[in-house]
């Protein structure tokens, strides 16, 4: 999974193509709960580039796109925001798939 840069980087990608970004932190035990599938989500779901936002270091981003819970995942289509799965609970594997599936 690609990881988040900087501010201009997320404009780009968020413009450009489609993107899921995932909004962690390391020390998140919810956020450490799907790193066990998420390569099976990647592989599955190949139209999407997914994007690993790390909410301490881009904590104005998150405010900015209301993400005030993580794990949390955003989708964009070229500029478009397509969906959103924002909360502070554990998801599973069944749930971020059927969030993937409803764009």
């Amino acid at each position: 999974m690609k990881k988040l840069e900087s501010m201009e980087q997320f404009e780009q990608l968020k413009n450009d193509g489609k993107h899921i970004f995932m909004f962690s932190a390391d020390w998140c035990p919810d956020c450490r709960f799907i790193d066990p599938f998420l390569p099976e989500i990647q592989e599955k779901y190949q139209e999407f580039t997914f994007v690993y936002v790390d909410r301490d270091d881009f904590i104005d981003l998150c405010g900015q796109v209301d993400v005030f819970g993580i794990p949390s995942f955003l989708a964009y289509e070229n500029g478009k925001e397509l969906g959103r799965f924002v909360s502070k609970d554990r998801k599973t594997k069944e749930e971020v798939e059927k969030f993937i599936e409803s764009l």
